[in-house]
């Protein structure tokens, strides 16, 4: 059985987010119509965690732009460009932690400062902790799933194109979600 929040053995420990057991992942509606899904494929980032005081926990993440994937290259290209991501200018899409509580046994709430293409928005993630559980070599890890909706105009994310049976191509608002799995440092 994974340990939980209230069961780690030391308060305060320090975890490099594991990228090859990471999911970042989104949904946006296409047309009005449908959900359109995507990931990003390159994630790096750390976080302290102090059990004796949540609210000293902190958390940080870095996203490669250029890594985005729908699973169709034309649209991934658009992504890359400047009428969304715009990943040569701003390769790097970031997040910091503000404000770490608990919301709950194994829930937090994390606020802090996303930032997409230069324009940085607080954001609220909706936390869940996965537990903890040693791996085959001998290391610690954990695991954390999160949520939150954004709007992408609030990032400068404003290209679209009008139907003509009204509304437009590509909706406004992100659903986020995040599978993270660390690595005690």
């Amino acid at each position: 059985m994974p340990e939980t929040l209230e069961h780690t053995v030391t308060p305060t420990s320090q975890w490099e987010i594991d990228p090859a057991h990471t999911d970042v992942s989104f949904a946006v509606k296409h047309l009005m119509i449908s959900t359109v899904r995507g990931r990003f494929g390159s994630v790096r980032g750390s976080f302290r965690l102090d059990q004796a005081e949540i609210a000293r926990s902190s958390v940080s993440v870095e996203i490669d732009a250029a890594s985005i994937d729908t699973r169709q290259e034309q649209r991934d290209a658009h992504l890359r460009s400047p009428d969304f991501l715009d990943a040569d200018a701003h390769p790097l899409l970031t997040f910091a932690s503000r404000v770490v509580e608990a919301t709950g046994t194994d829930r937090l709430r994390v606020t802090g400062d996303l930032t997409i293409r230069g324009t940085t928005r607080e954001v609220v993630l909706d936390v869940s902790d996965e537990g903890r559980g040693g791996d085959p070599w001998g290391g610690q890890r954990a695991a954390f799933s999160a949520t939150t909706t954004i709007d992408r105009r609030d990032f400068g994310l404003t290209w679209n194109q009008a139907l003509e049976a009204g509304g437009v191509l590509v909706g406004n608002e992100i659903r986020i979600s995040l599978d993270v799995q660390a690595v005690r440092a």
